[in-house]
């Protein structure tokens, strides 16, 4: 991660679950409310999309994994360097860690929606804990670092603890649709957020860098924050707009056609009765 693309590739991965659930949980929802159009909300449906959703999980998680011990100046599955007698790349190996834990949630989301062997809810438990070690470990990976390095880092902590809070509470409180919207506000708000990172710590195509050290550029980026989450709420509410008006319209056109099928059938029947 000490480079523009290795916040990217985080960044990237919290964007597409985010806007996928923006998307998925408005439609189970709409879908939940209006059986007779809509087939997606059926159990076998969901079962399938959470399996798709953990190995996509586990796989992007495995990806991170790789990218973070085998890129040149990588540990290399190496822990301790005995020659300079010292931890080696600790900083990759708490970004490996990091993405351990939600490859472990992807698996996790596999064994529950293929077997009966352990109780639903701990896909949930283990997305939050998950959640949580990230922020754990982001929480002591800026020690000793800039004043506006921390900021940016300490800015995405928000969002890492209070998805955590928030996916734990969905433990008890499963299939709660506002739990879910702001679950998936504070991801999206995530991988905006790393993109910033990169882009504030590592201005890419050799960029002017920012003064670590200014006040203005704290306050600026705390604003900056802000408008992050202002535009993950809105990529939410527009998304839930259209799924909504999508399933909305299908059943009207479900109904009409039920209702000309009706006509349809009351003619024979007059036409018979004449006959």
């Amino acid at each position: 991660m000490a480079n523009f693309k290795g916040h990217a590739l985080p960044g990237s991965f919290f964007l597409i679950f985010g806007i996928w659930w923006s998307i998925k949980y408005p439609l189970r929802y709409a879908c939940k409310k209006n059986k007779k159009v809509c087939s997606f909300g059926s159990k076998v449906g969901l079962q399938r999309l959470e399996i798709i959703e953990g190995a996509t999980k586990a796989v992007f998680a495995l990806i991170g994994m790789i990218a973070e011990q085998f890129v040149p100046d990588g540990p290399h599955l190496k822990l301790y360097n005995s020659e300079e007698k010292q931890w080696s790349h600790l900083m990759n190996w708490q970004h490996s860690t990091m993405y351990l834990f939600y490859g472990i949630s992807g698996v996790v989301d596999i064994i529950t929606h293929t077997t009966k062997a352990v109780p639903v809810a701990i896909d949930r438990m283990m997305l939050s804990i998950a959640v949580f070690v990230e922020g754990f470990l982001f929480y002591y990976h800026v020690h000793g670092r800039a004043m506006l390095d921390v900021h940016v880092h300490l800015l995405l902590l928000v969002a890492v603890f209070g998805g955590a809070l928030c996916i734990f509470l969905e433990v008890f409180h499963r299939g709660n649709i506002i739990l879910e919207l702001f679950r998936t506000s504070l991801c999206i708000l995530q991988g905006s957020w790393f993109w910033q990172i990169g882009f504030v710590l590592y201005p890419p195509g050799g960029g002017p860098e920012w003064d670590q050290m200014d006040h203005s550029n704290m306050l600026f980026i705390t604003m900056c924050y802000c408008w992050h989450y202002a535009f993950s709420l809105l990529i939410v509410a527009v998304n839930y707009g259209i799924v909504t008006w999508v399933v909305q319209t299908k059943m009207k056109n479900g109904e009409s056609l039920e209702m000309e099928l009706l006509k349809s059938r009351e003619r024979e029947e007059d036409s018979e009765d004449e006959i």
